[in-house]
């Protein structure tokens, strides 16, 4: 007989301090779906900085070495090294002295879950994660994935919306957390820009590409440009806005 518990439509958790919501276009197995998002729920426990015994906290106090951690704690550390380099320090896991991967650790999360779901069989499906979303295949034959951006200075108006299929979109701004993102290299908050949205093929990379596009500011548009695959839009807290050369292909 054919498996009839499963799951087609929308399912919300609440993850990692935000709304985590499962678009399922295709038919998947619940038992899947729980899967998944029971390892969301690891990755909050196991990262959260907020959290006394997770693993990222205990690395903080020192009180455990990394090889005592699980695999993916070093894997995620490694990115950020990397992005760190890649960034010229405007994305770093370290912030006023202190450990704290989280501006990659959603991305990544979100990434991840997506993957699971492909290889569970699902051709079609969008994982948001507080705004940042990974989109895979399109949602209805001829048609792609809608995704809209909140204007920073108005929550109730949209600034752009994306047209996509196979790809990811992360937003990192001051709409809802006003002035969090820092400048690691100063530890001063990020000033200039009010959101950045950067789309491309990874959703990991796009969110450690927003937050670092948020630090650099003015020097952010050349700076993306030059990333391979993917492109931005920026408010910038003067009102003005910007878009990279091939961002129009991304837009509905």
């Amino acid at each position: 007989m054919p498996d009839v518990d499963v799951v087609v439509g929308r399912r919300v958790e609440h993850l990692m301090g935000t709304v985590f919501s499962f678009d399922l276009r295709d038919p998947v197995s619940a038992g899947v779906v729980d899967e998944v998002v029971e390892w969301l729920h690891w990755v909050d426990a196991t990262f959260s900085t907020y959290v006394e015994d997770s693993e990222i906290s205990q690395l903080r106090r020192r009180d455990i070495h990394l090889a005592e951690c699980a695999p993916e704690v070093a894997d995620v550390l490694a990115q950020c090294a990397q992005l760190e380099r890649d960034t010229d320090g405007a994305f770093s896991a370290h912030y006023s002295g202190l450990l704290d991967p989280s501006g990659l650790v959603k991305g990544w999360a979100i990434e991840r879950a997506a993957q699971l779901l492909t290889e569970a069989g699902s051709t079609r499906h969008a994982v948001n994660g507080g705004g940042d979303v990974r989109a895979v295949g399109r949602p209805e034959p001829g048609r792609s994935w809608q995704i809209g951006v909140v204007d920073p200075f108005d929550p109730r108006s949209l600034a752009t919306v994306l047209s996509v299929v196979d790809g990811a979109v992360a937003t990192s701004g001051t709409a809802e957390r006003g002035l969090h993102v820092v400048d690691p290299r100063g530890g001063l908050p990020a000033q200039g820009l009010a959101s950045v949205t950067v789309v491309g093929p990874n959703l990991a990379l796009a969110d450690a590409y927003a937050t670092a596009a948020m630090v650099k500011g003015a020097e952010a548009p050349a700076w993306v440009e030059g990333l391979d695959g993917y492109d931005a839009f920026a408010v910038a807290t003067t009102g003005e806005r910007w878009q990279t050369s091939g961002f129009a292909a991304w837009t509905a």
